[in-house]
């Protein structure tokens, strides 16, 4: 593989260059990563630079309906759109269905637009592992908006927060727990609140859900990185592609202030070194999988606990400590 020629392709904005390299940076492959890293690593200095948007929300609220009549809209506008849609893994199997592209088949169709479906596997926080280097990929290839749709999990899914300048959250209306308005964990993280399906009979519903969600808002603590409104929480129907527009234009207002104060370079920096400490954990975590030494250990102690013979916590500390990372 030349990766100096796969990354000229990419930079070209090769539809097909990028897919393969996507399927590159996924693989687990020793020399597949080898040549990930070579590839991101000549790309690092490309000058696009696009927006991030994460979007979740629990199953079946609409996050695929919403994602393609928004890329439509924004390629209406002259954007160039990529979908880095995460689909889940199944526990047994491993497998994915992948069938986010068959839900946007309009925006699958636009040759201003790139779907892409991964699976989630093993990794948590609704996101693939590798969707981050994906993103870089994206970027490379001159997509100025990255959308990133979340497997869907519900409160647990925040990782997403984690590679993207913004992060909305979409919710169902008459959802029937008021509660999970003031609930932390994915409600902090978001920056703005759709509350979709916003037509026909649901149209009151919504209403009422989003004031809800607002009122809830203004009751989480203040964060140093929104101005005063934000977040906030309005109603869209991605069915009819109503509100999509407001939508936007609060997305761009929040993007456009946190630029001007600094946020925005400020919170890419510290997500860059989140990463970094990420990899360097998930690199330790590796080595129980690849050193037979280390597998054996793990086997032996975890029969140990099975049998009853030693307690968890005395199996974990002998096994950090074989790790060389006493507890």
């Amino acid at each position: 593989m030349d990766i100096e020629d796969f990354a000229t392709r990419i930079r070209a904005g090769e539809r097909r260059a990028l897919a393969r390299a996507i399927t590159l940076i996924e693989s687990g492959r020793a020399d597949h990563r080898a040549a990930a890293r070579a590839l991101l690593d000549l790309l690092a200095d490309a000058p696009g630079q696009a927006l991030r948007i994460g979007l979740s929300g629990t199953p079946g609220v609409g996050k695929s309906t919403f994602v393609e009549s928004f890329g439509m809209m924004l390629t209406g506008q002259g954007h160039k759109v990529a979908v880095l849609a995460v689909d889940p893994s199944s526990a047994r199997s491993g497998g994915s269905i992948l069938g986010d592209k068959t839900r946007m088949e309009r925006l699958s169709r636009n040759p201003d637009a790139f779907i892409r479906p991964s699976p989630s596997q093993s990794a948590l926080g609704g996101v693939a592992r590798r969707t981050r280097e994906a993103v870089s990929l994206c970027e490379a290839a001159g997509f100025d908006i990255v959308l990133i749709e979340t497997v869907g999990v519900g409160q647990s899914e925040t990782m997403v927060a984690e590679m993207t300048d913004l992060f909305i959250l979409l919710m169902a209306p008459a959802g029937g727990d008021e509660l999970q308005g003031v609930k932390r964990g994915i409600m902090e993280m978001a920056d703005l609140i759709l509350v979709n399906k916003a037509d026909g009979d649901l149209k009151p519903a919504a209403e009422r859900t989003r004031s809800d969600y607002a009122g809830a808002l203004r009751l989480l603590r203040r964060r140093p990185q929104d101005p005063p409104d934000f977040p906030k929480a309005i109603c869209v129907s991605a069915l009819q592609e109503a509100g999509l527009s407001d939508a936007w234009a609060e997305m761009q207002a929040l993007a456009q202030w946190r630029r001007e104060t600094g946020h925005f370079e400020a919170r890419r920096a510290e997500q860059a070194r989140y990463w970094f400490a990420e990899e360097v954990r998930r690199g330790l975590l590796a080595r129980l999988d690849h050193d037979p030494a280390m597998r054996a250990r793990m086997a032996a102690l975890g029969a140990q606990v099975a049998a009853g013979e030693t307690s968890v916590e005395r199996a974990t500390a002998e096994m950090l400590t074989a790790l060389g990372a006493a507890p």
